[in-house]
């Protein structure tokens, strides 16, 4: 009986052993994962590798490895200009809601902003920076936006630099003139912060590059060839691939920065915010159809995600829009939420294909034009305050060339437009 009893306990010992082993090597899948969102500043398709929208491409393996190791989103939809699509990201709200519609518009002081919301879910368990570019304050160089919640801000408060090599850094609340390159330094402060943090950590970092000033960046940052300095009148595309290069190169330095255990509980999550500037928009976009328009060529801009939990790869066709990567950062950081004002997560789109949304939206209220649109994937409608409206199918017609409202239409998009018109409703209430 003693010798039945011993093999009994030597063996629950044993199951016991087995079941800390177990439990020991499933506790790093459950550690929040640091957060690296990345804005590139006026990148569309025919920008960028991945696309077939462009001839001419810049060369960035570090964006190439972020795209081939993750998922490429197909059809994201950001705003035409750079403040309403930072704002509909970090409010979760279309841009009529937040009265951020056009470059330059400001937002306002109370709105809860993606940062503070985590950490207001989460009981404080992120620390949160924004680097780089804000353009949410309109000129006020001397606005801070840690007073909205962010743990940290540096980087460039106006919406662009005169002088890449010559601008303002605002930190803490005080600008001061600096003189290094921009996209290096903003990596500078992005590497400094991320390598002080003890907790989870999300790093919204904004990129100016590559909007304009068109520019000669360092020696050894782009592949452009012996370039001379830029003058007005030049071929304005080879000094923005060197832009978009060097930015690439700065991406790889931070990468490489992270110990190999940070790197892998990292996601990152790396999109534009508008399309190519109109200067150097290429085929089959045209100067009209890009930067600062409604057309895909303005608002549908790449979206790349790899990394920590995306155990998907290549080409995502669900619809996505900028308001959705509130929600989705959000249930990253262990927000238990699918969705908060406009804004949808596609966290599951990691693991699994799955609609996530039947309609995107987008906006743009420039002074003199007062414009909406609305897409259930194939038909596409823009409408405008005046009452015109425009009818694209985009499988069919994917660069818009062919207004369906100036022939008669089947009974199929007659039903699908009206669908579209009170969704609109629906959204614009």
């Amino acid at each position: 009986m003693k010798y039945l009893l011993l093999i009994a306990l030597i063996f629950t010992l044993s199951s016991c052993d087995k079941e800390i082993e177990t439990s020991e090597d499933s506790t790093p899948s459950d550690t929040n994962p640091n957060i690296l969102l990345i804005i590139a500043d006026d990148i569309g398709k025919d920008a960028i590798n991945g696309f077939t929208e462009g001839t001419i491409k810049p060369n960035t393996p570090n964006i190439d490895a972020i795209r081939n190791n993750g998922l490429s989103f197909s059809n994201f939809w950001s705003y035409p200009t750079c403040s309403p699509t930072r704002a509909s990201i970090i409010t979760g709200k279309y841009g009529y809601r937040t009265g951020v519609k056009w470059a330059g518009d400001i937002l306002d002081q109370s709105e809860t902003v993606l940062q503070k919301y985590i950490n207001d879910q989460t009981n404080n368990s992120y620390a949160t920076a924004v680097v780089g570019k804000w353009h949410l304050a309109g000129s006020d160089a001397s606005f801070n936006p840690e007073t909205l919640g962010i743990n940290y801000y540096a980087g460039l408060i106006r919406g662009s630099a005169q002088n890449y090599n010559n601008w303002v850094l605002t930190e803490n609340g005080t600008g001061s003139f600096v003189q290094d390159y921009t996209t290096e330094k903003f990596t500078d402060l992005a590497i400094d912060w991320i390598g002080q943090q003890e907790k989870p950590w999300f790093m919204w970092l904004a990129h100016n590059a590559p909007h304009t000033p068109f520019h000669l960046p360092p020696q050894g940052m782009h592949s452009q060839g012996n370039l001379p300095e830029y003058v007005e009148g030049m071929d304005e595309i080879p000094y923005y691939m060197a832009a978009i290069e060097a930015m690439d190169f700065q991406i790889g330095r931070l990468l490489d920065s992270l110990p190999n255990e940070k790197r892998e509980n990292t996601i990152i999550i790396f999109i534009g915010d508008n399309g190519t500037p109109n200067q150097v928009a290429q085929a089959p976009y045209k100067f009209s159809s890009a930067k600062g328009s409604l057309n895909q060529g303005g608002i549908n801009v790449p979206m790349f995600v790899s990394g920590k939990g995306v155990t998907r790869s290549g080409i995502d066709d669900n619809l996505t829009s900028s308001t959705d990567l509130f929600s989705t950062i959000a249930e990253l950081a262990g927000v238990d939420s699918k969705g908060i004002h406009d804004s949808k997560s596609f966290k599951s789109l990691f693991t699994q294909s799955a609609p996530i949304r039947e309609f995107q939206y987008s906006e743009k209220k420039d002074g003199n034009k007062d414009l909406w649109t609305i897409s259930n994937g194939t038909l596409k409608l823009i409408e405008n305050a005046n009452g015109n409206k425009e009818l694209y199918n985009l499988q069919s017609d994917p660069y818009e060339s062919n207004n369906l409202l100036d022939g008669t239409l089947t009974s199929s998009d007659m039903n699908a437009k009206s669908k579209l018109e009170e969704e609109l409703l629906n959204i614009r209430q």
